[in-house]
């Protein structure tokens, strides 16, 4: 017979080691939990990665179907186009995962196949994750490429009445599959793996007259009946804001066709910091906004106590003010749309090795900027006018019931940045479209005749 008190000597050492491997085993699982993702994801994975490259995993397609990368025994295929791969880059992202918005790198773990429960089951089994479907025009983004003809800038194209990015293209790019030695150092490739419809930030130039538009229309009472004089110039008290011509006496809506910055310098200093800081606060700026779980750039109002110069400075889309590409696009949609302007989105759904698609967000749009309906209604009108007075007055693409504004953001000692915002109305086309060139010129000789271009592409 064991003598009781080694026997329970015995026992306690027993509880003790059950206690041990169960406290292990849970700081086991809570790791995995935790870090397990990240674990999977690391390009150290020689079950997804070869090189530090993605090389086994689910593909990336486009809204029709295209495969915009894929994995086949064990590497990984992009399209045969050269000039499709690099309009797609910044969407897709690259293998070795430096441009943060790509897909690839964004919905890494989806597509090799890591789930908290089943860990790699489904890379060991299938040799491959899910498949990651887009919004994106593959095709559209390609011409939209091409229309930037080497320019380094953005542009982006969504339906506003889905929120679905049909565009997403940033310049400059380059091929994934012969990536440049000089990358780091040639000018050439400045900030290449920023993707700049999501992370850029640019002085917004006369697009945010709009802005002041909205709050004119919104504290002025008498707004259409009034008349401005323009002398070439706005005298502050403080200093002049200068005009881009002499416009002589002017309404409202013929202020906003000539791009008056005397007039808009005026209206910014009658309604005061304030209100202008409140309607671009609803507009869009110094708000937070994540597009499929990627946090974007916060365009900027202008900061601090600002004098009547500076005030009327900001009230044309100068002095400190900073607007980021996808916000205005979803600020574009917003007008288009009565006043309802959804966030953009460019992943619509997963679809498993099984088949199995599941929708991203349970498939519905989400509502970014709210507007009001009667406001929105006037900014349609006064951005159809300015199309057809100013920028087609034959009537040309008539057909879109293009809507939109030009902008020539001066950059100090640099070429202007050349903007255009805008939307179609028409039913069959419900597009809102966006296009920086960084540092490319004016609005209307350079970004609108590039939104031009992408949209005759859309049929």
């Amino acid at each position: 017979m064991i003598p009781t008190r080694r026997l329970s000597k015995r026992v306690y050492g027993l509880l003790a080691l059950i206690l041990g491997f169960s406290a292990g085993l849970l700081i086991l699982i809570g790791s995995l939990v935790l870090h397990g993702a990240a674990w999977a994801g690391n390009r150290a994975n020689a079950h997804a990665f070869s090189g530090g490259a993605l090389s086994a995993a689910g593909g990336v397609y486009d809204r029709n179907g295209l495969a915009l990368a894929a994995s086949l025994d064990g590497e990984r295929i992009l399209p045969e186009s050269k000039a499709m791969r690099m309009a797609t880059l910044h969407a897709v992202g690259d293998p070795e995962g430096f441009i943060s918005s790509g897909a690839q790198s964004v919905f890494r773990n989806t597509l090799i196949g890591w789930s908290r429960w089943n860990g790699m089951y489904s890379l060991v089994r299938y040799g491959r994750g899910s498949d990651v479907l887009l919004s994106l025009d593959a095709n559209l983004c390609e011409a939209a490429y091409k229309a930037l003809d080497g320019k380094k800038g953005t542009v982006g194209v969504m339906n506003y009445k889905t929120g679905e990015l049909l565009c997403m293209v940033s310049s400059p790019s380059f091929d994934p599959l012969k990536k440049p030695t000089d990358i780091e150092d040639n000018e050439k490739y400045d900030a290449v793996y920023l993707n700049r419809l999501f992370h850029g930030l640019f002085t917004p130039g006369s697009t945010f007259k709009i802005i002041t538009m909205a709050c004119a229309i919104e504290n002025i009472p008498d707004l259409d009946s009034r008349i401005f004089t323009c002398t070439g110039k706005y005298a502050t008290g403080e200093g002049y804001v200068i005009c881009n011509n002499t416009h002589g006496k002017v309404n409202f809506q013929q202020a906003v066709n000539k791009s008056c910055n005397s007039t808009f310098a005026q209206l910014a200093i009658e309604l005061g910091e304030d209100k202008l800081r409140a309607t671009a606060e609803a507009m869009g700026f110094n708000q937070n906004y994540v597009i499929d779980g990627i946090p974007i750039s916060t365009s900027r109002f202008a900061t601090g106590q600002l004098n009547a110069l500076e005030l009327g400075w900001a009230g044309v889309g100068q002095h400190t003010t900073l607007a980021n590409p996808a916000h205005m696009l979803m600020l574009m949609s917003a007008i288009a749309n009565g006043g309802e302007g959804y966030l953009p989105r460019f992943a619509l759904a997963t679809r498993s090795p099984a088949g199995y698609v599941s929708a991203f967000g349970g498939g519905k749009p989400k509502v970014g900027i709210k507007l009001n309906a009667a406001t929105a209604n006037q900014l349609q009108i006064l951005l159809r006018s300015n199309v057809t007075d100013q920028y087609s007055p034959g009537g040309a693409h008539e057909r879109l019931r293009l809507c939109g504004k030009t902008g020539t953001a001066e950059v100090d000692g640099k070429t202007p940045h050349s903007w255009f915002v805008g939307f179609s109305l028409a039913e069959e086309t419900p597009y809102a479209i966006v296009v920086l060139g960084e540092n490319a010129g004016g609005g209307r000789a350079v970004a609108y005749e590039i939104a031009l271009k992408v949209l005759e592409t859309m049929g």
